[in-house]
């Protein structure tokens, strides 16, 4: 795919989604996710928002279910919107990542 395939796309998208898809793209350049990080030995070694033992996948699951992202604040009173934000855009860039440690969790929960 090529950039001029994509304009009108871009052109399209909110100005949040827009900046979402800066970061994106910024972070896949540096291949450092602000504000995520990965601690051997912390959550299983899966992503967090960074200083937190809040895995991005609990974030992503939850609002698969429906909670909102005021909801996640008030349920996590350290998230700040940029954590939610980047964990976002760390999720869809890790879609695999992301669904494989979902699907661990729920298997976890269902042995028990």
């Amino acid at each position: 795919m090529k950039l001029k395939d994509l304009e009108s796309q871009l052109l399209a998208l909110t100005p949040a989604e827009k900046f979402q898809a800066i970061q994106l793209l910024t972070q896949s350049l540096a291949n450092n996710w602000s504000g995520i990080e990965k601690t051997p030995g912390i959550c299983g070694g899966d992503a967090c928002i960074a200083g937190t033992r809040i895995p991005v996948w609990v974030l992503v699951n939850a609002r698969r279910l429906g909670v909102s992202e005021s909801e996640l604040r008030k349920d996590y009173p350290n998230l700040r919107v940029t954590d939610i934000a980047n964990a976002w855009v760390y999720a869809e860039a890790n879609a695999e990542e992301i669904e494989c440690a979902i699907k661990e969790n729920e298997e976890a929960r269902a042995r028990q």
